[in-house]
């Protein structure tokens, strides 16, 4: 039949034909798709490449630097250093006394001139103890001034030598005189153990002359100020045997390099001197808020997510979801702005309030703390947690829910006692994949955790999580901008990196684990 609407088989064929340019239309697909595939598995391949590579010749490079510090007598000057320190925590536990003992007497309405004359023998007795290290101060500085120079040397021989890799060793290298300056050193010796003998007696002499508090309150911080004064007098002998013991012609291994990386507790950056780079003080930051903010989004998360799931109705559930998925496309750099301008400044004033001081760190001294960070990331863990809970739990067989209805249970019985016993694990997946959300989260912690590289003092207990922290994720974004590339700063970054890697990937793991243990038990 002839007509404008017929069609002859040939064109009848190639409109059948799934073949385009002679290739089938689904190798097409299959080829555009698996080769996304390829290209995403290449670029994750080069980019774990060029971090372990990065982050482990860090370890080779900081070991040599610790062999220069040992050989060139900085080791030495640090190890007074640490005596030092050790005074100087004593002296900041009497400035604590000061401030309780100022605050207490202004909490009775007392003038500042009443102040000053009833803190008085307070502020005299600590011009008078910290006056004591002076002298061991003095020697620090002495001894450091005198290791400088050749570390200084050193450091700069070893770098040309990593640049210019052309010319041999003899071509390039100055002439240091590491066994002039550690004779040097050691000469002062006997002067460092006269000053500590006469620090140990001096002490004694000036603990007998603690002055009178009445404040009870105050009792406390005087007992463990004594007993640690104590302690540090009787160790003195301990810190000279240890400087007599020294040996700068000890080599340094890659495992020291290794353990003093992952379980120092100083990051110290100096561009003229020794750098520190201890992982522990980050890593517990990091711990610290990460768990403050699991600890906020698990209720709200997973309560979230039973209720809608199982309790509101049609509608609160359309209201309620979207909800709280937007907050996924807020971006973390304007809720940390919220942090800084709002939460952090609303959380230190209401601390302040006085029917609040019962509660363990109030009030606040500082608005950027673990604390408010960790708030701010609990908010943005909350929709990972809800969307996949939420999935759990519907994938839980619906003749559960009606078997338990028909043997007479409630609603709330059903759900508690059979839903979600059922999807725990599809919960706790959840939970370790909102965990690996928030330990990889970078700009809310560096703008509102407060960025103090220390190791958070858990002996204050529940007033730990309102002390200033800094991550792994913001040393890295505070940082890598500012150093130069292939150096032990840039490539220490990258070792902080490498950490951050294989913790999320754990989390991820476990994840993905008990995810898959979930659908093969359905």
């Amino acid at each position: 039949m002839d007509g404008p609407t017929a069609q002859s088989p040939l064109n009848l064929r190639r409109q059948r034909d799934p073949r385009v340019f002679g290739v089938d239309r689904q190798s097409l697909l299959k080829a555009f798709f698996g080769g996304n595939a390829i290209v995403a598995v290449i670029v994750l391949l080069l980019i774990t490449f060029f971090l372990f590579r990065e982050g482990l010749s860090f370890f080779p490079q900081y070991r040599e630097d610790m062999e220069l510090y040992r050989r060139s007598g900085m080791e030495y000057a640090s190890l007074v250093k640490q005596e030092h320190d050790r005074f100087n925590e004593l002296l900041g536990q009497l400035v604590d006394i000061r401030k309780r003992q100022i605050r207490q007497l202004e909490s009775e309405g007392k003038t500042r001139e009443e102040i000053a004359a009833l803190t008085a023998p307070m502020q005299a007795y600590f011009y008078d103890f910290s006056d004591l290290a002076i002298p061991l101060r003095d020697y620090q500085i002495a001894v450091r001034d005198l290791a400088a120079e050749t570390y200084k040397q050193a450091r700069m021989d070893a770098e040309q030598h990593r640049i210019d890799t052309t010319h041999t060793a003899d071509q390039h290298a100055h002439v240091i005189d590491y066994d002039g300056t550690i004779t040097q050193i050691k000469a002062t010796f006997p002067q460092l153990t006269a000053l500590n003998n006469q620090l140990e007696s001096d002490m004694l002499v000036v603990l007998r002359k603690f002055p009178p508090l009445e404040d009870p309150s105050l009792q406390p911080l005087v007992k463990a100020f004594r007993k640690d004064a104590i302690a540090f007098t009787a160790g003195l002998p301990h810190y000279g045997a240890t400087l007599a013991e020294w040996e700068p012609e000890r080599s340094v291994g890659l495992w020291e390099a290794l353990k003093t990386f992952l379980f120092g507790e100083q990051w110290i950056v100096n561009n003229n001197g020794h750098s520190l780079f201890g992982l522990l003080p980050l890593l517990t930051g990091s711990l610290l808020v990460t768990g403050i903010a699991i600890v906020l989004a698990l209720p709200f998360g997973v309560g979230a997510a039973i209720y809608t799931n199982q309790m509101a109705r049609r509608g609160e559930a359309g209201f309620i979801k979207p909800c709280i998925e937007f907050i996924t496309a807020i971006p973390s750099v304007v809720i940390g702005f919220f942090g800084i301008a709002v939460f952090g400044t609303l959380v230190r004033e209401l601390s302040g309030t006085p029917w609040l001081d019962w509660l363990p760190g109030f009030p606040i001294a500082e608005r950027l703390n673990a604390f408010t960070a960790g708030c701010l990331l609990a908010l943005m863990a909350i929709p990972t947690i809800f969307t996949l809970s939420e999935d759990a739990l519907s994938r839980v067989p619906r003749v559960y829910t009606e078997s338990s209805l028909a043997l007479g249970a409630t609603r709330f019985q059903t759900t508690m006692r059979i839903i979600v016993p059922t999807a725990v694990s599809g919960i706790v997946s959840a939970v370790l994949l909102g965990i690996g959300r928030v330990i990889g989260e970078t700009m809310v912690v560096l703008l509102c955790a407060g960025n103090r590289i220390r190791i958070p003092d858990f002996s204050e207990g529940l007033a730990t999580p309102f002390q200033p922290v800094h991550t792994m994720t913001g040393i890295i974004a505070q940082e890598m901008g500012e150093v130069a590339q292939g150096g032990i700063h840039y490539r220490a970054l990258f070792c902080v990196g490498v950490v951050l890697f294989l913790l999320t990937l754990l989390i991820n793991f476990a994840a993905q684990k008990i995810f898959r243990h979930t659908r093969v038990g359905e």
